[in-house]
């Protein structure tokens, strides 16, 4: 029986391991380690333990790990304060092998304190391009990691090239699209999101349609969150469409995004806006789902969005190269190009769905790895 340690640290990775998480609790061959900490385990950012405990998993360990300030200096000493953390965590669950999610700060608190404790460590959506620090950090966790379970082919290729060994990388698809396609075949938004989540701002009609916004800071231009959501505040005010709007993620700049969206909100009282910190997966997918288009910066409207077909807007450089469909048009930090790229957007509908990062099937494929693969934290070299 392998012991799988898997580390939460953010609303987003639940979602991004959530199908191979219960795959992995009802493998015959598999035990499931679960911790939960940084900013999954705040109020501030909604707290997704409590939806993690509400959809029957065990939490092992919680790790309080965020320092607050949400700047440079803070975002390298929580990883520093993860990296102690985890170390103690994984000394006392002694786990066969830890699973890390993606490209975050903590991602790579978690795969610093398994490499330097011997023990294997499975990295999940390595492989991938993107602007920010993010690609610097997914990178250095593959260096790290001993397993690699990718999304795509080129993200395979990519991790091979960067010297891992071919068998040690395996394309498993991302979770992220199970719970796309199980919500996708659910029925579609049948509530009122507003007196099911509360939120702060105006009550707002859903019926004729309406946008979904998700914005976060860029590390590398945390000294420009605030000018950079402002231009997307008065683009999204503009258009003709309510919008929904999600809380930034705990970054360097976060705080300058929050406080932008803040002062909007009182200076220009939006009748057409209304904000939430956070609701559980399957319901911001649901929303996600019956949107007109989504505007921003967050990777779901690449990922998520190109196998739902939903029309996006991707503001600014953060995730640029990362692989995308046709779903997806660019648009600069400046309000009257959010605008004009939102309108065409929201013209031209629905777009055919693609399977860049899987097919909904991801999360046995994970756990399926996880049991059979030899692990090992030797490395043979390949440059």
């Amino acid at each position: 029986m392998r012991r799988v340690c898997v580390v939460i640290t953010a609303r987003a990775s639940y979602a991004r391991v959530k199908s191979a998480l219960a795959a992995i609790r009802d493998h015959p061959e598999l035990e499931l380690q679960l911790v939960v900490g940084a900013s999954a385990i705040l109020d501030r950012y909604g707290d997704v333990s409590t939806r993690i405990t509400a959809d029957g998993f065990e939490i092992a360990q919680r790790v309080y790990m965020v320092i607050e300030g949400e700047n440079l200096v803070t975002s390298a000493k929580s990883t520093g304060l993860g990296l102690i953390e985890l170390a103690t965590v994984f000394d006392n669950l002694r786990p066969d092998v830890v699973l890390t999610i993606a490209d975050r700060y903590e991602t790579l608190a978690t795969a610093a304190a398994a490499a330097y404790s011997n023990i294997p460590l499975a990295h999940l959506q390595g492989g991938e391009v993107t602007g920010s620090i993010d690609e610097k950090v997914r990178h250095a966790v593959t260096k790290l990691a001993d397993l690699h379970l990718v999304a795509t082919e080129r993200a395979a290729e990519r991790v091979v090239r960067m010297g891992e060994r071919p068998e040690s990388v395996h394309v498993t698809g991302g979770p992220d699209i199970d719970l796309a396609a199980q919500v996708a075949a659910e029925p579609p938004l049948d509530y009122d999101p507003v007196e099911a989540f509360g939120g702060v701002g105006p009550h707002i009609a859903l019926d004729d349609g309406y946008v979904v916004v998700v914005q976060h800071p860029v590390t590398t231009e945390y000294d420009r969150a605030f000018a950079h959501v402002t231009e997307t505040l008065y683009a999204v005010e503009a258009l003709s469409v309510p919008a929904i709007w999600f809380w930034p993620n705990v970054d360097a700049g976060s705080d300058a995004t929050s406080k932008a969206i803040r002062v909007f909100r009182e200076a220009r009282r939006p009748e057409r806006m209304h904000f939430f910190r956070n609701m559980p997966p399957e319901e911001f997918l649901r929303l996600l789902i019956g949107s007109r288009a989504v505007i921003g910066n967050s990777s779901v409207a690449i990922r998520e969005g190109s196998f739902l077909g939903v029309p996006a807007v991707d503001v600014g450089d953060r995730q640029q190269g990362r692989e995308r469909g046709a779903n997806v048009v660019q648009a600069a930090y400046e309000r009257s190009d959010i605008v004009r790229a939102a309108e065409a957007q929201i013209g031209h509908g629905r777009y055919a769905p693609e399977l860049i990062y899987g097919d909904g099937k991801s999360g046995g494929r994970v756990a399926a790895v996880l049991s059979d693969a030899p692990l090992t934290i030797e490395k043979r070299l390949t440059y």
